[in-house]
């Protein structure tokens, strides 16, 4: 259990504000926190890693991370940070910017298998694709297999598929290890294939979305398919359409023809809105 409750002040896009957070995650969660530029996201990830002094209350498992203003260095917090830039060593091969965090040889084989990166490891970060040093940043980010995991918009600076792909092997690992995690997002499709709750910041505090009902006129609408499940002698569809997530049911006949990433065009009269 995290337990959270800090305050500090920061100049945001209108001007000097609090950020604000008081809210509890509970272990294994996946948070996603999103909000407009200059909120508070990079520096509410920073505040918890102790990258930025702050005053309020950080527990983890019972231990104080942060007491009023008292708090322990970044190195004891047992936190893992995947940055939106890599931030990886470029004189150092893959398996060295692995092993420099742990020398657990079993772990670093798990997770470059899961994350495809096997066959990588003497490869320098200059060589490898945006998408493979993503990849390596977040095994490296594993590697001390931390009590919490901050992602600070990770797979923004990737084309739609890879950033697909790598959200999957984000699920993968997250179902696996079981990590605590937040990660910074404003990609609606992305926050529903990965999160458990989802957090905003708005004007410095942070708020807890909740899944709402919406209606719609009778409107024809492109959709991108996010999930695909049987549902009896159907088949559901979760849908990106513009900014909402909605469900629909179509025959499995039908879906023999999509995958996840489709785009299809539907009628809002066929449409139950879940987001």
């Amino acid at each position: 259990m995290i337990e959270i409750d800090i305050t500090k002040k920061l100049r945001g896009v209108d001007g000097d504000m609090n950020l604000t957070c008081s809210f509890s995650i509970k272990e294994g969660e996946f948070i996603a926190l999103s909000g407009v530029s200059g909120s508070g996201k990079t520096t509410f990830l920073r505040v918890l890693a102790g990258l930025e002094e702050c005053r309020g209350v950080i527990k983890v498992d019972g231990k104080s991370w942060l007491e009023d203003t008292k708090a322990i260095p970044p190195q004891q917090r047992e936190i893992g940070f995947v940055f939106q830039d890599y931030a990886l060593f470029s004189n150092m091969s893959v398996r060295e910017n692995l092993m420099y965090v742990s020398k657990d040889e079993s772990l670093l084989r798990r997770l470059l298998d899961i994350t495809e990166l096997t066959g990588l490891e003497e490869c320098y970060p200059d060589t490898l694709s945006g998408g493979q040093q993503q990849r390596v940043a977040l095994c490296r980010a594993l590697m001390s297999r931390p009590k919490l995991l901050l992602m600070d918009e990770p797979l923004s600076a990737l084309d739609s598929k890879m950033r697909l792909k790598l959200q999957h092997e984000i699920k993968t690992i997250h179902k696996e290890f079981k990590t605590t995690t937040i990660m910074v997002s404003h990609d609606k499709s992305e926050i529903y294939r990965l999160a458990d709750r989802v957090m905003v910041l708005e004007s410095g505090l942070a708020k807890e979305v909740f899944l709402q009902s919406k209606t719609l006129d009778s409107l024809m609408f492109n959709g991108e398919v996010l999930n695909i499940f049987e549902n009896g002698e159907n088949c559901t569809l979760t849908l990106l359409i513009h900014q909402d997530i909605v469900d629909v049911t179509i025959s499995k006949e039908e879906a023999k023809t999509l995958s996840i990433g489709s785009i299809i065009n539907i009628s809002s009269s066929d449409l139950l809105l879940k987001y």
